[in-house]
């Protein structure tokens, strides 16, 4: 190799460094405020009903469940009262009636996901953390976010609820957005 083609090379190279650096150092940047928009439904009585440390929560305000509800092992209550018996595979069109998805349900005991309360960084350490995730990689989690009949209900919740701050696909947006980045968590 010629020493001028060695120097092109040589230049070549480092270019290349420099921009996937740069890239890298944008990412790292960019993937924090990413994770702003998805904090934002993720805090939203929406999502914050169910992902909690506690067995049950109703209502705007997150009151305790009435008739002494519980989670349950599997987040589908307790032998005596599944969420079922009252959680249609639908929301009710009455308002104030009980939402509804198919197999409605919470995160399992073992894995709440709870984020109530927490600030943006620490909701998505939870959520990238497997042990806490149900052992979701970041592919399962965009899916889980795009696909579960229980997250898509979030947006049709029925009359009288309000609904997480972005539509379903601008969460799914900001989702793939944060992955793309590089998914990296706000301090």
């Amino acid at each position: 190799m010629t020493s001028a083609r060695l120097r092109w090379y040589t230049v070549a190279i480092i270019a290349s460094a420099m921009l996937d650096a740069s890239r890298r150092g944008q990412a790292q940047v960019a993937s924090p405020h990413a994770f702003e928009p998805i904090a934002a439904v993720l805090s939203s009585p929406r999502c914050g009903n169910c992902h909690i440390t506690g067995d049950a929560l109703q209502g705007e305000d997150g009151r305790p469940h009435s008739i002494n509800i519980r989670r349950g092992v599997d987040g589908r209550g307790t032998p005596a009262m599944r969420c079922g018996n009252c959680h249609q595979d639908v929301s009710s069109l009455t308002p104030h009636a009980p939402p509804g998805a198919p197999d409605w349900r919470l995160p399992p005991a073992a894995t709440p996901l709870a984020w109530k309360g927490l600030a943006a960084g620490d909701q998505c350490r939870m959520l990238k953390d497997k042990t806490k995730n149900g052992g979701r990689t970041l592919a399962d989690l965009l899916d889980h976010m795009s696909h579960d009949p229980l997250v898509v209900a979030s947006w049709n919740p029925g009359p009288g609820r309000s609904l997480p701050p972005l539509s379903h696909d601008a969460f799914v947006q900001a989702f793939k957005a944060w992955i793309d980045t590089g998914a990296i968590c706000p301090e």
